[in-house]
Parts: structure tokens; C-alpha cells; sequence
């Protein structure tokens, strides 16, 4: 699979890690904050179960957003790149950079972390008037996180 450019890690990062993620992605219906007669989907939060590629669970993604190993280590990131999903109705790949925000374990060393192969979860077509402010959405999603460390 080709990862674009712009969502490649710094030379100065190798491969530690992939994880499956398996959830939703949260939207709450809101008024538009250039046009509060009118409203949209916007973004909450994450909410996934994560698993190594044998399929065994290792830890939840969350608010954040955050990255949390069943050990409790845990990251939390901030998007660096975006790249439009190859696959229509796919959320954004995404290349983020990371920092510790809990005990020594296998999430720990991570510096950055893509996410690829999104199936899913985009803000839903429709459903969202100025009748319906404060609807939620939970839009089922897949991804993998490819998590980086320094070298």
C-alpha cells in the first residue's frame, strides 16, 4: 500500500508497532460557526478497540486523541499531516506526532503515528438540521495506527 508523502515519519523514526482499530467515530450535530441559522456534523471523538495483527485486543483509542496500551501506557497526538482516504466514505489518513502521557509499556516510546487503510467514518450525509442540534453519530470505522519511535 502507498502512504503518501506527506504522512511519511521523520528519518529519524523506525517502526515500532501496527494496530487494528475497531469502532466509531462520534459527530454531534452543531450550528455552523460561520452561519448559526445553519447546522453540521462536526467531530467528537474517537471510540475504538484496538488489536494487534494477530487480533488479540491491546488497548482503546479515544478523545484526545489518545492511544491507550491494555499495559497503561499511553500517547496522545496531534495531527501533522492529512491526506484524502483512497476509499470514498473513508476518514482522512493522518500523520501525527505523539508524546507519553502515562507509565512505561508498549505505547511509551512512540513519537508519531499514522493512520491508514480508514474504512469508514466519515460525518454522516445527512440528518442534521437546526431542528436536530445536538444529535449524536456514531459512525463505525476501521484503521490501522503504524506507530513510530526514535531510532
Amino acid at each position: 500500500m502507498q502512504v503518501p508523502e506527506n504522512l511519511r515519519p521523520a528519518a529519524t523514526e523506525t517502526l515500532m508497532s501496527t494496530v487494528a482499530a475497531r469502532g466509531v467515530q462520534i459527530y454531534e450535530c452543531r450550528a455552523k460557526k460561520d452561519d448559526p441559522a445553519a447546522a453540521e456534523w462536526a467531530f467528537v471523538a474517537p471510540e475504538a478497540e484496538l488489536f494487534d495483527m494477530k487480533g488479540k485486543p491491546v488497548g482503546k483509542h479515544y478523545a484526545g486523541p489518545h492511544w491507550e496500551s491494555a499495559d497503561g501506557s499511553k500517547i496522545v497526538g496531534a495531527v501533522k499531516a492529512r491526506a484524502d482516504a483512497p476509499q470514498a466514505g473513508a476518514i482522512p489518513w493522518l500523520l501525527l506526532a505523539t508524546k507519553s502521557v502515562g507509565g512505561e509499556g508498549a505505547f511509551s516510546k512512540v513519537t508519531s503515528v499514522q493512520r491508514i487503510s480508514t474504512v469508514g467514518g466519515s460525518a454522516p450525509g445527512d440528518g442534521c438540521s437546526t431542528a436536530t442540534l445536538g444529535k449524536t453519530a456514531r459512525v463505525a470505522y476501521a484503521a490501522d495506527y503504524v506507530m513510530y519511535a526514535s531510532k
